[in-house]
Parts: structure tokens; C-alpha cells; sequence
């Protein structure tokens, strides 16, 4: 993609700000699902956050269909599933995190991290936000169905980490479908957050010790 088109242009100006809107759209998600116990009225603003943060996803995501100069489609969506995903399921919205990374880049013209660190500190963050959205959105299906043994937040944040590391305890498990299909997701972004950590620190490591092979011995 040319870096002076409209689409470029248009991901360098909205990225941030919608990373930004990302956040609130869990900051208010999280209160609603954590907090019952507030007032009808504080519910209802929460969920009209929601609405409005989901209006500027789906809005950002029909302004790029245009921009590209595309029909929209099954090829657009095959070759956009990312951006696809994220608007059908806003909680996995953290996944942009490289697309804001490189915006960052090209605004600032910041030093790049290496590879390695890149590839490290995007799992990790990525991981923290999904499993603290996996864990609201289980939590919130999970803990008034008869059987479950989800009862508390942190029976679903205890759940979340042992899913997206793959460890998979099975002392707490969603009884749901809907439980069941964000377990599903989470079971998919763990293995490929945990395949590229391990990757990159294994490749990393190769690389340290064959500089260190290769250094001449000491006299």
C-alpha cells in the first residue's frame, strides 16, 4: 500500500485515537459486567459507551472498504479478516496492536525495537488484554448458569490464564456455548501468542550463541 494514499493517510490519523476508543469501549464493558449493582441509569450510559464506541469501529471499517476501492465481499473479508473480526468482536480489538505500533512508528520515527522485543512485548500486552476481555466476557456468561463452575471474576481470570498459556487445569471450565466459543477463540490466540514468544526467544537465542561461537578464542 502506497504511504501517500487516502487508505495510508487515513490509518495514520484514525489508529490511535480508535486504540484509544478501544480502551474505553472495555473500560465500560468492565464496569457494567463487574458492577450490577448500579444504578439502571449508570447502566444504560455504559451500554450507550458501548454502542457509540462500536459505531466508530464499524464507521472506520466502512471508510476503509471505500478507501480501498474494493467491493465488499467474501475476497474482502478473506484478505481483511482481522479487520473484519474486530468489528463483529469488539473485545479482540487489542489484536490492531501492530497496526498501532507501526502508526507510532511512522509519526514519531522513533528508533525500532529489534524483532525479538517486538514480537515479545506484542504477545505480552496482546495477551493481557485478551485475557482480561476473555475473562469479563465469561465471566459475564458464565456466572448465572446453572452448573458453572465460574461463580466469581476471579474464577474467570484464573480461567483465562490457564487457557491462552495452554495449561488448561480444568478445575474451572465454562458451561455455556457462549462461554464455550470464547474459550474457543482464546484456546486459538494463546497457541499463537505462545508459538511466537517461544519462537522468537528460541531463534533469539540461537543468534546470541552463534555470535559467541564464532568469537575467536582468548589468548
Amino acid at each position: 500500500m502506497d504511504a501517500d494514499s487516502p487508505l495510508a493517510r487515513w490509518q495514520n490519523r484514525s489508529e490511535l485515537p480508535l486504540f484509544a476508543a478501544s480502551l474505553v469501549y472495555l473500560a465500560a464493558y468492565a464496569v457494567h459486567v463487574l458492577d450490577p449493582s448500579l444504578p439502571a441509569g449508570w447502566h444504560l450510559a455504559l451500554k450507550s459507551l458501548i454502542g457509540l464506541t462500536w459505531a466508530l469501529f464499524l464507521a472506520d471499517y466502512v471508510v476503509r472498504l471505500r478507501l480501498s476501492g474494493a467491493r465488499f465481499g467474501p475476497r474482502y473479508v478473506r484478505h481483511h479478516v482481522l479487520d473484519t473480526l474486530v468489528v463483529l468482536l469488539p473485545l479482540l480489538r487489542p489484536l490492531r496492536m501492530v497496526e498501532v505500533y507501526q502508526v507510532v512508528q511512522r509519526n514519531r520515527e522513533q528508533p525500532r525495537l529489534s524483532l525479538y522485543a517486538r514480537v515479545i512485548a506484542y504477545a505480552g500486552s496482546t495477551a493481557l488484554l485478551l485475557g482480561f476481555s476473555g475473562a469479563l466476557a465469561v465471566y459475564q456468561q458464565e456466572r448465572g448458569a446453572p452448573g458453572s463452575t465460574i461463580r466469581t471474576f476471579g474464577d474467570s481470570v484464573w480461567w483465562a490464564c490457564s487457557t491462552l498459556t495452554t495449561v488448561g487445569y480444568g478445575d474451572v471450565t465454562p458451561v455455556t456455548p457462549g462461554g464455550r466459543a470464547i474459550a474457543a477463540v482464546l484456546m486459538v490466540v494463546g497457541l499463537a501468542l505462545l508459538g511466537a514468544v517461544t519462537g522468537s526467544f528460541s531463534s533469539w537465542l540461537l543468534q546470541v550463541f552463534t555470535r559467541e561461537d564464532e568469537k575467536p578464542p582468548a589468548r
